[in-house]
């Protein structure tokens, strides 16, 4: 017997004992079973081969089979921290269940998230009681059709008009007793434990012990953002904003306090423009943020010949604290590389050194008000990092420098006409970090609840009252901008700090008797010290030749150019959540603008799930 005309079978029994209970109550209509497939429990699997028989898929006559619905309630919680409850597969992979419910939320480009186990919060006995607040989707029909801006079935009624504009315009920031609920990793060991939680994308819900209503997190999982455009990405750009906004608030990524300032005051800026306007209206005239979202993206072209001052270490790890005084040397920038020399004069002989930026770290080290313009070099050695300072005499070599630095970080050479734009870019990041002088003397708002806009790092160091100031000072260099533009200078900011997109694993490396930290972000690896947290090691993809798992003793194996093989187990997660992060990257890389509409599901778990996912 197959499984379909078992199914038949059941359904029929199912109708009979329907309509027999529903006698005398005015029942008439059978119950829709076309959902419906069979849950084997014991070995926790779906059989949706329905031309196949029992016997085949290996069923027994002690096998429990449950004929259950294969979309199931379940409550969401999104990167602004609203939960949303809505229908959902739980017998398609992970991967194919993101896609549906960003077809229904009008989130295009799934791939670049997923869903995770949310983090336990500790209650406290008062609060037992409380409920949240849901946003219920679950009798939502998905529609393609457009009304108003926004996908049909969200206009359907007042209250789903109400989900939408909870989707596509910034929500007031909690009180800040809510905020303090929230789960903030202390350290980085924290932050190995936060990416634990990934489901895996290969297997479905079910498969993973996630049951009907049950909560996870929806999120941006890969930090390569694809084809923007605000006309169709109101949703998009709104969830990627409160992501990012979180992501600085709960200190999971660092950064200065001239940059917290900063964030601070286009939150509050945001905070007001989402009051009066949707991100829909404000969206209209906004140049393509193709070029601007590709931050970490751009290429470069300019005159080499500058005049730095710098500190140049052997391959070992420096001590912070003794750091030798800056000299100054005459640097050519050629290619890829930096060229130093004792002075002008001696640049057209040998020089004391050629540094080879492809493949480095470049960090800032930039204090506005201070007039201090560093840039951090972190080079690959045999040995382990060359660490580098180059310090910049004013704003604009600095700009010009950190520009190049960063291209050349890729593989960029001089040649590319985009260079002055993004050094248009650091220059504008520059200005809005300044002081205004048009700025008034005092400034106050009551309306500015500073425990909202920036990290309990400077809420523990500043009082209310010396924030306020210092965010509306900043505030005075971006009140002029869109609600459109803001959140994307938000997000280009974020994408601009040292930290950013780095997922991070405990693994042991084969050969080694202790734990390190292994960082995984869009275009490399990163092993770090996890006594110190400094980088050791780094190493690209794009000198990545071929990368397996050895699944029967969990352990990852991937080999570069120059004959360099490493080799890892995991420690806090399954080896499976790291492979798959590395094989989506390299399926992200894949990505082209002509092909933005269609989506290679089969390229995908081929790249992310090896044997597991067959």
């Amino acid at each position: 017997m197959t499984i379909s005309t078992f199914f038949k079978y059941i359904i029929t029994y199912q109708n009979i004992s329907h309509e027999s209970g529903g006698r005398g109550r005015g029942y008439t209509a059978l119950q829709d079973w076309s959902d419906h497939a069979l849950w084997w429990e014991q070995k926790q699997q779906w059989l949706l081969r329905t031309g196949w028989t029992l016997d085949k898929c290996g069923v027994h006559a002690d096998a429990r089979l449950i004929f259950t619905p294969q979309h199931k309630p379940l409550r969401l919680g999104l990167p602004n921290g609203a939960t949303l409850k809505m229908r959902a597969c739980f017998s398609s992979p992970v991967f194919r269940t993101v896609m549906g419910i960003c077809r229904v939320l009008n989130l295009r480009h799934p791939e670049e998230l997923s869903l995770l186990r949310p983090v336990e919060e500790k209650k406290k006995k008062k609060d037992k009681d409380s409920s949240e607040e849901l946003y219920d989707l679950t009798d939502v029909p998905l529609t393609a059709a457009l009304y108003n801006g926004m996908p049909a079935h969200f206009a359907d009624s007042p209250k789903t008009e109400a989900v939408y504009k909870m989707l596509s315009v910034s929500l007031p920031s909690p009180a800040p007793e809510a905020i303090a609920k929230l789960y903030r990793p202390a350290s980085i060991v924290d932050k190995t434990h936060i990416h634990t939680r990934w489901l895996d994308s290969s297997r479905s819900l079910m498969q993973q012990g996630i049951q009907e209503n049950d909560k996870l997190g929806l999120r941006f999982k890969y930090y390569t953002f694809h084809d923007m455009d605000p006309k169709y990405d109101a949703v998009r750009l709104t969830q990627l904003y409160e992501q990012a906004r979180w992501a600085i608030l709960l200190e999971d990524i660092d950064c200065t306090e001239e940059e917290m300032m900063l964030f601070g005051a286009l939150q509050y800026h945001i905070g007001k423009q989402s009051l009066s306007q949707d991100m829909v209206s404000s969206c209209q005239g906004m140049d393509d943020l193709e070029s601007a979202l590709k931050s970490l993206e751009v290429k470069m072209v300019g005159d080499g010949n500058m005049h730095l001052i710098f500190d140049h270490f052997p391959p070992c790890r420096p001590k912070r604290l003794t750091l030798k005084g800056y000299k100054q040397y005459w640097c050519k920038f050629q290619e890829t590389s930096i060229s130093y020399y004792k002075s002008k004069e001696d640049r057209y002989g040998e020089p004391i050194q050629q540094l080879n930026l492809k493949g480095c770290e470049v960090a800032p080290d930039v204090n506005v008000a201070g007039q201090k313009f560093c840039i951090k070099l972190l080079i690959p050695a045999p040995e382990g990092m060359n660490e580098i300072y180059l310090r910049c005499e004013n704003e604009k070599q600095y700009s010009q420098w950190m520009a190049a630095c960063k291209l050349a970080s890729k593989g960029l050479t001089l040649l590319d006409s985009s260079y002055q734009s993004e050094v248009q870019n650091i220059q504008t990041f520059l200005s809005m970090q300044r002081s205004s002088s048009a700025a008034p003397t005092s400034q106050t708002d009551e309306s500015i609840n500073t425990h909202s806009l920036v990290s309990p790092r400077y809420q523990k160091k500043y009082k209310p009252k010396q924030l306020t100031p210092r965010i509306l000072e900043a505030y005075q260099n971006i009140a002029q901008l869109s609600l459109t533009s803001a959140i994307l200078k938000f997000l280009q900011i974020w994408q601009a700090l040292p930290d950013f997109g780095i997922s991070y694993f405990m693994v042991r490396f084969k050969g080694s008797r202790k734990d390190e930290v292994l960082g995984i972000a869009n275009n490399r690896l990163i092993r770090i010290d996890l006594g110190v947290g400094d980088v050791v090691k780094t190493w690209r993809y794009s000198n990545m030749r071929q990368w397996n798992v050895n699944w029967d003793i969990r352990q990852v194996a991937i080999e570069f150019d120059g004959n360099i093989n490493i080799a890892f187990g995991c420690v806090n997660a399954d080896c499976k959540v790291v492979h798959e992060y590395i094989g989506g990257y390299i399926f992200m890389s894949t990505r082209a603008q002509q092909q933005s509409d269609t989506l290679n599901e089969e390229l995908f778990h081929k790249l992310t799930g090896g044997h597991e996912a067959l």
